[in-house]
């Protein structure tokens, strides 16, 4: 059993969604990151998505987009990332899943990113312009090695397509909450959590659901409907709050990775409300 997989198994007999905080790599920049990784796991954070810098990241909206920029600025690429994921493998067991486009990985070599990202200490990876009919190579690659592919479902996903990718995804099944691209919102659809009880009707997998989710009162409202709660854009605002601005360069505030910590920890604590 792999570590998402244990993850999910603890949570459920627990009775808690899990929390998954996406952070930018190198956002801003890679010490930083490594600190949020400790910091938001110290907090109570059970995985989390460290997202790929890519100067064309098609389904993220205007915050997520800034931060691969700021993440650019040092040239943040896949080896950095892998270097960053083997460094805190040495202080920290939590899973760790890259959030990317397919572009970079197809740039550095599918066989050997897989197997470079499995001697990290990577769990696995959400590719999201990479649709189950175009994933066979990468799946061909990733498995061996014992990396999960995740893939991802929206409201408008036809029941028979979920249960053919519900039945490909490993690690779990990823819900995009809208028809849209990611971003903090004040308010969720209303029908999210109709929506989320017809994907759990077709498929035993986890179903963790994310975009535009943003307060700890809407994680405890899906925490009884889901397995598991993606928090992105609320938490790059909080770093680029939190970022200092030094001529060309950037450097975390010396209130970042606490800020941000103390956020994860008020998120968490709602996963636990929902039951």
């Amino acid at each position: 059993m792999n570590r998402i997989d244990r993850m999910f198994s603890q949570l459920k007999k627990r009775k808690e969604a899990a929390l998954i905080p996406f952070i930018t790599t190198g956002d801003p920049d890679i010490a930083t990151t490594e600190a949020l990784i400790l910091e938001m796991d110290r907090q109570g954070a059970d995985l989390i998505e460290l997202g790929l810098p890519f100067s064309d990241p098609i389904a993220d909206g205007p915050t997520i987009q800034a931060s691969s920029q700021r993440a650019l600025r040092h040239n943040i690429n896949a080896k950095d990332l892998l270097g960053l994921v083997k460094k805190v493998r040495k202080k920290t067991d939590i899973p760790l899943v890259l959030m990317g486009y397919y572009n970079p990985l197809l740039q550095y070599g599918l066989s050997a990113f897989a197997k470079d990202a499995a001697t990290s200490g990577l769990d696995g990876t959400i590719v999201p312009d990479l649709p189950l009919e175009e994933a066979k190579d990468w799946m061909a690659a990733a498995k061996p090695q014992g990396l999960a592919n995740i893939l991802l479902v929206a409201p408008n996903t036809p029941a028979d397509r979920v249960k053919k990718i519900a039945r490909a995804t490993q690690g779990f099944l990823y819900y995009v909450s809208i028809t849209g691209i990611t971003g903090a919102r004040t308010e969720l659809p209303t029908e999210l959590s109709q929506g989320l009880n017809g994907i759990k009707q077709l498929t035993n997998k986890p179903v963790a659901v994310g975009f535009g989710i943003s307060k700890p009162a809407q994680v405890s409202m899906l925490s009884a409907v889901t397995d598991g709660i993606i928090v992105g854009s609320a938490i790059i605002k909080l770093i680029e709050a939190h970022t200092i601005k030094q001529g060309n360069d950037l450097k975390a505030g010396p209130d970042l990775v606490k800020k941000v910590g103390e956020f994860i920890g008020e998120l968490k604590k709602a996963t636990k409300t929902g039951y």
